[in-house]
């Protein structure tokens, strides 16, 4: 199993939340919302598709990077964990 079926379920859920705020704009555009709301809820799609992206990477750096079996202050765990703050940052 891959690292991202370990995840299956959070990440499945995430996805759908996604699918349901596309649907959201997607109607909005039809029903000729002003252009402030549409552009609300683009930014808020935007927005879940980086956490989703976040998860993901974060979850390959714990499953790919880091030994599980390293100590606390090892320096490569350090690292890690100071690249998944990094990403995270930059995705919000």
């Amino acid at each position: 199993m891959s690292h991202v079926g370990k995840e299956k379920q959070k990440l499945l859920n995430r996805l759908r939340r996604l699918k349901g705020q596309i649907e959201a704009i997607e109607r909005a555009v039809d029903a000729d919302v002003e252009c402030a709301r549409v552009l609300q809820q683009a930014t808020a799609c935007r927005g879940a598709l980086d956490g989703f992206i976040g998860e993901v990477i974060e979850d390959h750096i714990h499953e790919h990077m880091v030994d599980p079996a390293a100590a606390s202050d090892d320096p490569y765990r350090l690292a890690a964990e100071e690249l998944v703050a990094i990403i995270h940052a930059y995705l919000k």
